[in-house]
């Protein structure tokens, strides 16, 4: 028998079934992990070891076979209130905040019979694509500690891809579980809209941002998506009438037999091209022509596509970037002073928008939602590079110029914003390693409802791969 951390999460969740590991002894391992080797990646903005044992505690005395996810460790993302652990939002301005009640992913992934072991670290309010906060200090790529580890979801795939923690949840408003899993060769979940009840978008601004798995393996991230979607195990909750197309789960069966044939798309446009040139480097080309081989020798139809020209979408997304800081509770001096130079930006920008221009963004977005699934529908999945850029170093993006700060996250991440508008499901898969040996991955768009198609390519690739067998130095 390896170290646990060694072991895959559904290895893990096995352990647990069979009683050969205990929650405590599970989270014990992880604990003195993270107190061992997080100073060096920044995975967490929180520790919460006493509470993290007293639950694993509490979960011994019930039984295993009630909870999905039952015993296994993970981490609440820093954007998610916790009753009684603090909540910063990697923010200076709510650093002696502690929440009175929790937020339904909370309730939710511990009513799936997990154990957090604290708070992983975001950027400030979850607005840009990396992450390094003020308040928090920036989090490193296990793969290289001189860059960065994504966003908004950084501390989260940095804990998975370090090995300390077995998977965790994101959310993802424009790329934010993806851009950082992409980064730390992880395998990493955008849901539907509407499809996790907990947090299923429909009520963000512009229907955005949704709750989903990062995780070293498809059937990992299965496993947690399947935890989220039904925490309980029963039917999934419907908190509005929205639901997405498609079946319900159990997920994990479809990452688990990564059955069928299917006729894929493949492109390097993006919804950007109009406003920005977007230059692929070659590290992502060198991923996505890997994918498109490997798919092409299972028997998948493969054929190139392109989007259709669009000068409409970034001005409006733009637009409801800023919109989305306007509501940041800091009024005064005092408090827009504790804001990073870029949040206090779209901050400003944010609160001088007319009603007017917030509703013609959004009607933009609904148009273009619209024409990207129509433009796609005649594909069962549509395959593009995870990211343009390699990851990026620490301290790389202008903090200081918010409209730099602005297209140098365009240019690095032009393939996810426009699927979050979409509300499509899409998944980050970890393909290719550069001479260097950093992770670069590929970006799986599905239809409405279609994550099981996207799962169980996911599990075809996987298996030719095996990219889990790679490990950065940390490990």
């Amino acid at each position: 028998m390896g170290e646990l951390h060694e072991y895959t999460a559904i290895e893990q969740w096995t352990l647990l079934q069979s009683g050969e590991t205990s929650p405590t002894e599970l989270a014990q391992h992880y604990l003195e992990r993270i107190a061992r080797l997080d100073g060096g990646i920044g995975a967490f903005a929180t520790v919460t070891a006493d509470a993290a044992l007293e639950r694993a505690r509490l979960l011994e005395a019930s039984d295993r076979r009630t909870a999905p996810i039952w015993g296994l460790p993970v981490g609440d993302k820093d954007l998610w209130r916790r009753a009684g652990v603090p909540t910063g939002f990697g923010s200076r301005l709510f650093s002696n905040y502690v929440p009175r009640t929790s937020d339904p992913i909370v309730e939710a992934i511990d009513a799936a019979g997990a154990v957090s072991l604290g708070k992983t670290a975001a950027p400030e309010f979850g607005l840009p694509s990396y992450t390094e906060s003020l308040a928090t200090g920036a989090t490193r790529n296990p793969w290289d500690t001189a860059l960065g580890a994504g966003g908004s979801s950084g501390g989260a795939a940095a804990a998975v891809a370090a090995g300390l923690l077995p998977f965790a949840p994101g959310s993802d408003g424009g790329g934010s579980i993806r851009i950082p899993a992409a980064a730390c060769g992880l395998v990493g979940l955008k849901p539907s809209r509407g499809r996790v009840p907990s947090q299923s978008g429909i009520e963000s601004l512009g229907g955005l941002v949704v709750a989903g798995p990062i995780a070293r393996t498809v059937t990992d991230a299965a496993l947690l998506f399947d935890a989220l979607v039904r925490p309980d195990g029963g039917r999934p909750a419907h908190p509005y009438a929205l639901r997405a197309p498609g079946e319900d789960g159990p997920f994990l069966a479809a990452a688990t037999r990564g059955e069928g044939r299917f006729q894929l798309g493949v492109m390097t446009t993006s919804a950007w091209d109009s406003a920005h040139d977007v230059l692929v480097e070659p590290e992502a080309l060198a991923a996505l022509d890997l994918a498109v081989e490997l798919f092409a020798t299972m028997g998948h139809g493969v054929e190139q596509t392109a989007l259709e020209p669009d000068e409409s979408y970034a001005p409006a997304f733009r637009t409801l970037w800023q919109a989305g800081a306007a509501s940041i509770p800091a009024e005064t001096p005092k408090q827009l002073a504790l804001l990073e130079p870029l949040t206090r930006w779209l901050v400003g920008r944010g609160r001088s928008l007319q009603a007017r221009e917030l509703a013609e963004a959004l009607g933009v977005l609904t148009a273009f939602e619209r024409s990207l699934i129509r433009q796609l529908s005649s594909f069962d999945a549509v395959l593009t590079p995870a990211l343009a850029m390699t990851p990026r170093p620490i301290g790389w993006y202008d903090e200081s110029d918010g409209d730099r700060n602005f297209v140098q996250q365009v240019l690095y991440t032009p393939f996810t914003s426009m699927i979050n508008v979409s509300g499509l499901p899409a998944i980050v898969l970890p393909v290719h390693q550069t001479e260097s040996g950093l992770p670069m991955g590929v970006q799986l768009i599905g239809r409405p409802g279609g994550e099981a198609t996207l799962l169980a390519l996911g599990a075809q690739l996987e298996r030719r791969v095996r990219w889990q067998d790679r490990h950065p130095p940390v490990w």
